[in-house]
Parts: structure tokens; sequence; C-alpha cells
């Protein structure tokens, strides 16, 4: 395994979850995104490992990288509690529930791209609609969803959300 890519949208309001990820090998370029993501923090884009608790890191060892620039302690707080909690919890249950293969659990690595809006209140909602996409995306990564015939025949009835009309 190399290179899977996985995204959901979970939610609404300010507590929606958007998750893009990449899920492969630690000998690939997922590999690579994991080790510069570690190694290149900056201003308002902490990027933090995935745990479960203080210690105990999740496996496939998973960094979560911020899509918003964090503002304020609130907002990192949440990234650091209900989002990390919620994306460690999902990783976790993936695995034991085989849609990660726990044999491959200590060879692969996850890149987890996390939103939070800077104006989320909920840490709950944050917290479950995290869970959610980050096993959304998994699943779909892992199964190579959606497929380029499935994306074909929904490109004309497609709804985006957030379009703006």
């Amino acid at each position: 395994m190399q290179f899977y890519v996985g995204e959901a949208l979970v939610g609404d309001g300010n507590e929606v979850a958007h998750i893009d990820l990449m899920i492969g090998s630690k000998d690939g370029p997922v590999g690579t995104a994991f080790a510069n993501a570690l190694s290149t923090q900056s201003e308002g884009h902490s990027n933090l490992l995935a745990v479960l608790e203080p210690n105990v890191a999740v496996k496939p060892s998973t960094v979560m990288i911020t899509k918003v620039t964090i503002k304020g302690m609130k907002q990192a707080v949440q990234m650091f509690g209900p989002a990390q909690a919620g994306v460690a919890k999902a990783v976790a249950d993936a695995v034991s529930e085989g849609i990660v293969p726990k044999d491959q659990a200590e060879d692969l690595v996850c890149v987890c791209g996390v939103f939070i809006h800077p104006a989320a209140e909920d840490d709950e909602k944050i917290y479950n609609y995290n869970y959610e996409a980050v096993k959304e995306s998994l699943r779909s990564a892992m199964a190579g969803k959606p497929t380029a015939d499935e994306m074909v025949a929904r490109k004309d009835s497609a709804a985006h959300p957030f379009k703006g009309f």
C-alpha cells in the first residue's frame, strides 16, 4: 500500500467536521508527508499526533494538520481536545473493526486534515462529528471509494452544500 485518500463531511453548523486524509506506507509519499507535517510547524498551524490519552498514540500513527489557521486558545483547545480525541478514537476503532488491517497498523501512517471553525462552541459535537468523519474517510480510503465510475455517475446531480448558490 502506497497512497490512499479519503474525505468526509459530517455534521452541521459551526461544529461541522470536514476531514481530508491520506493513509499509506511509512516509506512512501504519505510517510514523507507525515514527517514533514510533524517537523514543519508554523504559527496558527500546530500539527499534532492523534492520541487516545497522553502517552497512548494511535496506530497507524496519525498526524492531525489544521485546515484553517488556529486563532486563540479556545480554538486551540478544541483542536487539542475534542477534535484530537475524536480523531484518535476513530482511528483506533477503524483498526479494531478491520477497516484498517491490524497487521498493517505499524507499517502505515495517516495524515489527517481537520477543520475547526473559529465560532465552534459545542465540544461534544466537535468530538462526535470528527469521529464520524475520520471513520468514514478511512472507510472510503481503504475501499478506494468513490470509484471513478461512481464519481462520473454523480457529477451532474451532485449537490455541494457550500457552493454558495
